[in-house]
């Protein structure tokens, strides 16, 4: 079958490789009709070191169930999924917490040890915990929409959670790319009255007030703080979602919080240390987040899409054939995309 490989940051490729099959009785072999590139995807893209063998990329995908394990007992083949970007069983005690990510039996699509989705097909781990069904066809045309809740949707849900948005808050989301602007959605879907994007791209800002920013601020560092806390009386927003991962990103964050406000992180860190913890100290800002369970989200979010309350599939601007995802990574690499869809 056809599979993305990454060998060092700049050389992605598509290359012939063993067909994905069943391993475990808990398997389940998916033929991957949507995949996408990640953000996410840009970091090793930008910073990997050679590897001989590569790495499988790519952790969000929709698409039919083709064999199933032995020990595998709410999935059928031809069954229409979305894989969530980390498996997990569904039964131990963080699965019961709704911290699907921290899943004692899970992990992550698209690492050495699991093969990634942008590709033919994908062998999914804990299929049962995993794999939603989804009440559609595979042609459907809220498929976009669908695929980010395989990943930038729960994101974006999952800061706007971490941040503590509700009714009647000022909500401010730091970072313009997809899972940015899920966040906008989210804030907006949990009540936000105010929310401030902070980003500079025109394409992107205006896809973010149709979702529902009601202020942009496009200066960065201490000017970005200045005009926020213009925009909010001089106190600052209740919540802020950190989509970025970034020091830069996460300084303002902070910076950018009310006293007692909450910081919800989601843009993968970049560095070992926490940029502001002292402001965030003396300012009591909480801050929470990390990798987004977003099959604890599914549940929630898929009634909003199929009945047409919110359309995150607006974030994919650009869609690609499995053979063009190096253009898709180098698009997306050189702000000409948000984000890239594939159709193997």
């Amino acid at each position: 079958m056809r599979a993305t490989v990454m060998y060092e940051a700049g050389d992605v490729r598509v290359e012939d490789v063993p067909d994905a099959r069943l391993i475990e009785p808990t398997d389940a072999l998916v033929r991957v009709t949507r995949a996408a590139v990640c953000g996410s995807d840009l970091w090793p893209y930008k910073t990997m070191e050679h590897s001989d063998t590569g790495r499988r990329m790519g952790h969000e995908a929709v698409g039919v169930v083709e064999d199933v394990g032995a020990d595998v007992r709410t999935l059928n083949a031809g069954d229409l999924v979305v894989m969530p970007f980390a498996f997990s069983d569904g039964t131990c005690v963080f699965c019961h917490e709704g911290l699907h990510t921290s899943c004692i039996h899970g992990g992550f699509f698209g690492t050495e040890d699991v093969a990634g989705a942008q590709a033919e097909a994908v062998r999914v781990p804990q299929a049962d915990g995993t794999l939603v069904v989804l009440p559609v066809g595979a042609d459907d045309e809220l498929m976009p929409s669908l695929l980010t809740l395989s990943d930038v949707m729960g994101t974006g849900q999952h800061g706007a959670v971490a941040a503590e948005v509700g009714p009647g808050k000022t909500a401010a989301v730091v970072g313009d790319g997809a899972v940015g602007l899920c966040g906008v959605i989210a804030a907006k879907r949990l009540g936000a009255e105010q929310i401030i994007l902070l980003g500079r791209h025109s394409d992107r800002i205006a896809l973010a007030k149709e979702f529902g920013a009601t202020d942009v601020v496009s200066e960065r560092g201490e000017e970005a703080v200045e005009r926020v806390r213009e925009l909010t009386g001089g106190f600052g927003a209740h919540s802020v979602l950190e989509c970025v991962g970034l020091e830069q990103s996460m300084q303002t964050a902070i910076g950018i919080a009310r006293p007692g406000g909450a910081v919800g992180r989601v843009g993968v860190p970049q560095d070992e240390t926490m940029a502001g913890s002292r402001t965030a100290f003396f300012d009591n800002i909480t801050v929470s987040g990390g990798p987004a369970p977003a099959r604890a989200y599914i549940e929630e979010l898929l009634p909003d899409v199929l009945e047409g309350r919110i359309e995150p599939g607006r974030v994919f601007d650009r869609v690609v054939g499995l053979d063009e995802v190096p253009d898709g990574y180098r698009a997306m690499n050189d702000r000409k995309a948000i984000k890239v869809m594939v159709k193997p």
